[in-house]
C-alpha cells in the first residue's frame, strides 16, 4: 500500500475556481479508481493559486482480479447433432480469448446455454494510473478555461508542472507538452526554484519548507491569525468577514498581513461604501474599534514576506486612496440629486424587454404594496409608508455609487432616504425589500419592508409567468423559485392574513392586456407554483410527507395557517388511537370521492332528513356532528387547529357505529342520498384543515 500524489502546477488560478476544481478531482479520481478495481484509503485535497493537488492513502499495488460468468449462445446452437462445437461456439470462445474446451453448459429460465468463467487479472496500479491521471487532469471543470501556445488542451490557466507519484515511484505521462514527474516548484517569489519530491509522503512538509502552505484549512487559519494580529496592532479589531477570509486564503500561498491607513475625511462616506470599496476591489479587511465604529485603517494580506512592510503598506494605501476618492466623489454627487428625480430616471432602465422599464415596475410595486397593506389590515400610516418605500425602492439603481458598487443596491437607497429625512420605517424598508437575498438569508425586520418585499417579488413572478418566462427544470434565470420562497417565509414570519390567491390575482391585474384574457389559467399556474414551494419547505423542515400532502390538498391560501395545520396534524398523529381514527375519517372522504362528490367544497347539498333515518346510529351521528360544528368552526377561524381536531376526534365512536349499523349505498335512492348528505357534513369539518384520505395508515 502506497500513497498516491497528483499535483497540477499552473499560473494563477482564480480563487473561486479552486474549491470546485478540487471537489471534482476527488469525485472523478474516486470513480475512476473504483471502475479500475483499485482499492484505496482516505483522500485529501490541497490547493493554492498555483497548484491543485490530491493525495490518496493506502493505494493497492495492483488491481483486484475479478471473475465473472459470460453467457453464450443456446446449447443447441453452440453444438451440432454430433456434439461438435459450431461456428457460434468457436466465435464466442474466441471473443473471450478461451479455447472451446473451456466452455460449459448451464440451465436458465429460457433453457440450456453455454457459458464460460472469465477472470480479469489485475495489473499494476502504476500502469492503470498512466491512463487514469491524464484523463482526470483534462476533465477538471472550470467556469472558463483557456488554451495556450499551439496546444489543443485547455485548463483554467497554463499548466507548468505535473507531479504524479505512487509512493517513491514516478508515474509518467504527458498532458499537452508537460511530462509528469517528481518535480514541483516552491513559492513563486520566495522559493521559485524546482523542488524534487522523492516520495509522495513528502509533499506537504517539503512545500512548507519552500514557503508554500498547501493545506487550505491551515492556510485559512494563518490568514485569520495574521489579520487579527495586524488589526490589534492598529488599535482595533478586524470586522468579521468569513467569506473574505475564504477568498483571500485562495489568493495567497503564504499569508503575510500588513496594516494600512487612510485619511479620516473619507469616514464621511457611509461605512458600507468604504467597506465595499476595500473588500470588493482590493480584498482588504476593514478595522473597527471597540464600539464597532469603522476606523481609518485596513488590513491587506500579501503573498510575500518583505523586508520593509511599511513600504508595502504605502503601496496599498496609494491604491486604496484612489478607490476611496472615487467613492467619495460619487457619494457627494448623489447627495445633490433628490430621490424622486432618480425615480424618474428609471424610465431609461429596462426591467425586461416584454415587461417594460424599471419605472413601470416601481408603479406596479406601489399598487401591490398598497393592496397588500390594506388587505393585511394596516393602518393609514403603514399604508403610506409602504407606498412611499415602494416608490423609492429602486431609485438608487441610477445612483453613481450603485453604478460603481452594484452590491450596494438597497443599502444606498436606505442611506439616501435617511439623509432626506424620510419618516418612520421608509429608509429601512427600501433596503429590506430585497430580502431574503439567498437561501436562509435574513428576512425584512420591519412590516413596511415585508410588504414592499412581497410586492416586488410578486410583481416579478406574475410578470415573468405572463410572458412565458416561468422556471423550467433546467433554468430559473429570474430566480422566481427563490422569490416565491421569500414571499412564503415573509408571510409566515409576519403572520400576514392575506389570501395568496387574491394576491396573485392583484399582481396579474397590473399587467393589463398581457393577462386580461388568461387570468384564470395564469393564476392557477402561479398558485400551483407556490404550492410546490410550500410543500418542499415543509418537508425540508421535517414534516411528514403525507401530512403535508393532506394539508396542502385542502388549501395553501392562508400561508401562516398551513404550518399550524401541519403541526396540528403531526401532533394528533402522536396519539395512541390515531390510526383507527384516521381510518374512520378516510372512509368518509373516500366514499364521497367514489360517488363523484367533492368532500371539501364547503357547499354541501340539502341537510339530512331525519325522517329518512332507518337506524338510531344515523340520528346519533347527526346529533354528535351538530354538537361540535360551531365549536370546530370557531377554532378553525382562530387558527386553533389542534383543538379543532380534538373536537372532531370525538366523532370516532358515532362514525364507527354508523358504518357498522347501516350501508351507505342503500338501494333506496332517497335513503342513499340522505346518508351521503350526512357524510358531506362530516367531511365539511375538515375543509379548513386536512384531507384524511391522503394519510398513510
Amino acid at each position: 500500500m502506497e500513497k498516491l500524489l497528483l499535483e497540477i502546477g499552473a499560473e494563477e488560478i482564480p480563487a473561486g475556481y479552486i474549491a470546485p476544481a478540487l471537489a471534482a478531482m476527488e469525485t472523478m479520481l474516486t470513480q475512476k479508481l473504483a471502475h479500475a478495481r483499485v482499492d484505496h484509503g482516505p483522500i485529501r485535497t490541497f490547493g493554492t493559486p498555483r497548484r491543485l493537488a490530491i493525495e490518496i492513502s493506502d493505494v493497492a499495488a495492483k488491481q483486484r482480479s475479478e471473475s465473472s460468468d459470460a453467457l453464450g449462445p443456446p446449447l443447441n446452437v453452440a453444438y451440432d447433432a454430433e456434439g461438435q462445437p459450431t461456428m457460434a461456439a468457436r466465435k464466442f470462445a474466441e471473443k473471450l480469448g478461451l479455447p472451446v474446451s473451456r466452455l460449459k453448459k448451464t440451465r436458465t429460465e429460457k433453457g440450456e446455454y453455454v457459458f464460460a468463467r472469465v477472470t480479469a487479472r489485475g495489473v499494476a496500479t502504476a500502469t492503470v494510473l498512466k491512463t487514469v491521471l491524464p484523463e482526470v487532469v483534462l476533465a477538471i471543470p472550470f467556469p472558463k478555461s483557456m488554451r495556450w501556445s499551439d496546444l489543443t488542451i485547455a485548463f483554467a490557466r497554463p499548466i507548468h508542472t505535473i507531479v504524479a507519484l505512487l509512493g517513491p515511484k514516478a508515474i509518467t505521462f504527458t498532458v499537452g507538452n508537460i511530462k509528469s514527474g517528481r518535480y514541483t516548484r516552491g513559492h513563486y517569489f520566495m522559493a521559485p526554484g524546482k523542488v524534487k519530491l522523492d516520495h509522495a509522503d513528502q509533499y506537504s512538509d517539503t512545500l512548507h519548507q519552500h514557503q508554500v502552505i498547501v493545506d487550505i484549512a491551515e492556510r485559512r487559519r494563518l490568514v485569520a491569525e495574521e489579520v487579527g494580529r495586524a488589526a490589534r496592532a492598529a488599535g482595533g479589531e478586524v470586522l468579521e468577514d468569513p467569506e473574505l477570509i475564504d477568498i483571500v486564503t485562495n489568493l495567497v500561498e503564504y499569508p503575510i498581513a500588513t496594516t494600512g491607513r487612510f485619511e479620516k475625511e473619507f469616514l464621511e462616506v457611509p461605512r458600507e461604501v468604504l467597506i465595499t470599496a476595500m473588500r470588493e476591489h482590493q480584498k482588504y479587511f476593514a478595522v473597527v474599534d471597540g464600539q464597532g465604529r469603522l476606523m481609518p485603517a485596513f488590513i491587506a494580506v500579501n503573498n510575500t514576506r518583505t523586508r520593509d512592510l511599511d513600504l508595502v503598506a504605502t503601496g496599498h494605501e496609494r491604491v486604496l486612496r484612489a478607490r476611496l476618492s472615487d467613492a467619495q466623489f460619487f457619494y457627494r454627487a448623489d447627495l445633490k440629486v433628490p430621490d424622486d428625480a432618480r425615480v424618474e430616471k428609471l424610465s431609461g432602465v429596462l426591467f425586461q424587454a416584454e415587461l417594460g422599464s424599471m419605472r413601470a415596475k416601481v408603479e406596479r410595486i406601489e399598487r401591490n404594496a398598497v393592496y397588500l397593506a390594506e388587505s393585511a389590515g394596516g393602518d393609514r400610516e403603514l399604508v403610506d409608508q409602504a407606498k412611499r418605500a415602494a416608490h423609492l425602492c429602486k431609485a438608487d439603481l441610477v445612483s453613481q455609487v450603485v453604478g460603481e458598487f452594484p452590491k450596494l443596491q438597497g443599502v444606498m437607497g436606505r442611506v439616501y432616504a435617511a439623509v432626506a429625512d424620510e419618516p418612520g420605517d421608509i429608509p429601512a424598508a427600501i433596503e429590506e425589500h430585497y430580502r431574503p437575498t439567498r437561501s436562509g438569508g435574513a428576512l425584512p425586520a420591519t412590516r413596511a419592508g415585508a410588504l414592499v418585499s412581497i410586492a416586488d417579488k410578486m410583481d416579478s413572478i406574475c410578470g415573468c409567468f405572463s410572458v412565458g418566462l416561468e422556471p423550467t427544470g433546467a433554468a430559473d434565470p429570474y430566480a422566481l423559485r427563490r422569490q416565491a420562497i421569500g414571499i412564503v417565509q415573509i408571510m409566515r414570519q409576519f403572520n400576514l392574513s392575506v389570501s395568496l390567491e387574491a394576491l396573485i390575482d392583484n399582481g396579474l391585474k397590473q399587467f393589463g392586456d398581457k393577462t386580461a384574457d388568461r387570468m384564470d389559467a395564469l393564476g392557477a399556474a402561479i398558485f400551483t407554483f407556490f404550492q410546490r414551494r410550500i410543500e418542499r419547505i415543509l418537508t425540508d423542515e421535517g414534516a411528514a410527507r403525507d401530512s403535508v400532502a393532506a394539508v396542502t390538498a385542502i388549501s395553501v391560501d392562508h400561508i401562516p395557517f398551513v404550518w399550524k395545520r401541519v403541526a396540528a396534524l403531526d401532533k394528533l398523529r402522536t396519539q395512541a388511537d390515531f390510526e383507527p381514527l384516521a381510518i374512520a375519517f378516510k372512509r368518509v372522504v373516500n366514499i364521497l370521492k367514489k360517488a363523484d362528490r367533492d368532500p371539501f367544497s364547503g357547499q354541501p347539498g340539502a341537510a339530512p332528513d331525519e325522517s329518512l333515518f332507518e337506524n338510531e346510529c344515523e340520528g346519533a351521528l347527526l346529533k354528535a356532528y351538530a354538537g361540535i360544528h360551531d365549536s370546530v368552526g370557531a377554532k378553525v377561524s382562530d387558527g386553533a387547529f389542534y383543538e379543532a381536531l380534538l373536537e372532531i376526534a370525538r366523532l370516532k365512536t358515532p362514525v364507527d357505529a354508523f358504518f357498522d349499523g347501516v350501508m351507505v349505498m342503500a338501494e333506496d335512492d332517497r335513503v342513499r342520498e340522505n346518508r351521503m348528505a350526512l357524510l358531506e357534513r362530516l367531511a365539511g369539518l375538515f375543509t379548513g384543515i386536512a384531507d384524511f384520505s391522503r394519510l398513510s395508515t
